[in-house]
């Protein structure tokens, strides 16, 4: 391990090295999916981000005779350790060559920086956090994961775990034909028009000309809805409006529906293009023209992310996300979309995973979280 140096990021030459590597380290992988580079900076915290008011972070780089071959992000997550009431550190944007010695030198690194902060136990991988991308991909490597999932070589999981880190949670991504409808148990058919009939639903798209509005209403919705749920904790005021202003020209209005029960929303799904091909086009840059092609060519998309069906906890087992999925499927069919794709869905998720797996969802991808106590 002599012979590898791990440096901190301190100056924007480290920063261009640590967003670079991985286009060095997936150069012949046809499946791995450039980021949007403008996304990462922010998620880094080497632009401003909301989430950074409330949290800390120190980037690390591995240099091996003058070659950045690993990087690493240590995060304290302020929001998340008051919520849980413990001392937790994160690990996040790990990317490493398949050596044994640079990763451990990495999390060595992260693991020492938490430490000085009062850390006593790590987990990780968060980009930078529950509310954002998180995970390592440990099965579905044979195709690109949609857009805003990580994608990482399949050796990442012998290094972390050969450091010591431990599986605590998995994440699942599902893959449906959206035209497959009529051969789904009709049971699950049962449920939906029994929910829709008795709480009387009223169903609509998002409205853009109150999108802000619209969509702080489906990240509050986001937040009750997984209130509940392993490791969440919820996104800050600031976060809900960085949040809706980055969708903003990402969502398509006649791709998301709103369960209404007397005018007021109980439950929200929304579709999110699968962006990643055309991002790969523009190779993960928006200007100076990215941005343009991103935005005229989405009709050539065929795969449609279900990024989030939430409904608020009294109604959860009601079957309105059934209502919310069935009433999405037509206009996702009308636009030209063919695949659907359910992700992610936490293994401890119980009622969603038989859900969707009932509806005849083909589970495609594997992430997993590990932990390590550094107490």
């Amino acid at each position: 391990m002599s012979n590898v140096k791990v440096v901190p990021v301190v100056d924007r030459r480290q920063q261009r090295s640590f967003i670079q590597l991985p286009w060095q380290l997936y150069r012949d992988n046809p499946n791995w999916m450039p980021p949007l580079i403008q996304n990462q900076r922010e998620l880094l915290g080497y632009r401003r981000h909301p989430f950074y008011l409330d949290a800390e972070c120190q980037t690390f780089l591995a240099v091996r005779q003058n070659d950045v071959c690993g990087r690493i992000a240590a995060i304290v997550n302020h929001a998340h350790n008051r919520h849980f009431d413990e001392q937790r550190g994160f690990f996040g944007f790990f990317e490493c060559s398949d050596d044994a010695d640079v990763a451990a030198a990495l999390f060595q690194a992260a693991i020492d920086w938490l430490q000085q902060r009062g850390m006593t136990a790590v987990r990780g991988p968060m980009n930078p956090s529950f509310n954002y991308e998180m995970g390592l991909l440990i099965d579905g490597f044979d195709r690109p994961s949609s857009f805003m999932l990580t994608y990482n070589a399949p050796y990442y999981d012998r290094l972390v775990t050969g450091f010591g880190f431990e599986k605590v949670q998995d994440l699942y991504a599902y893959g449906v034909e959206l035209d497959m409808r009529a051969h789904i148990d009709e049971t699950i058919w049962f449920v939906a028009r029994e929910a829709r009939q008795r709480l009387k639903l009223q169903l609509r798209p998002l409205d853009p000309k109150r999108f802000k509005q619209e969509i702080r209403m489906f990240l509050r919705i986001y937040n009750e809805a997984n209130a509940a749920h392993w490791g969440f904790v919820p996104m800050s005021e600031a976060e809900v409006d960085h949040m809706s202003a980055s969708l903003k020209h990402l969502i398509v209005p006649e791709l998301t529906r709103i369960a209404e029960v007397d005018g007021q929303p109980v439950g929200t799904v929304f579709g999110l293009l699968d962006y990643n091909p055309i991002i790969k086009q523009i190779n993960g840059r928006l200007f100076p023209f990215g941005f343009i092609k991103l935005f005229s060519r989405r009709r050539q998309i065929k795969r449609l992310r279900l990024v989030a069906t939430h409904v608020v906890p009294a109604y959860q087992k009601w079957g309105v996300g059934l209502v919310l999925m069935d009433d999405l499927a037509e206009p996702a069919i009308e636009w030209g979309l063919t695949e659907g794709e359910f992700s992610w869905v936490a293994e401890s998720n119980t009622l969603s995973r038989k859900t969707i797996e009932r509806g005849k969802a083909v589970k495609e991808k594997t992430w997993r979280i590990y932990d390590l106590n550094i107490d």
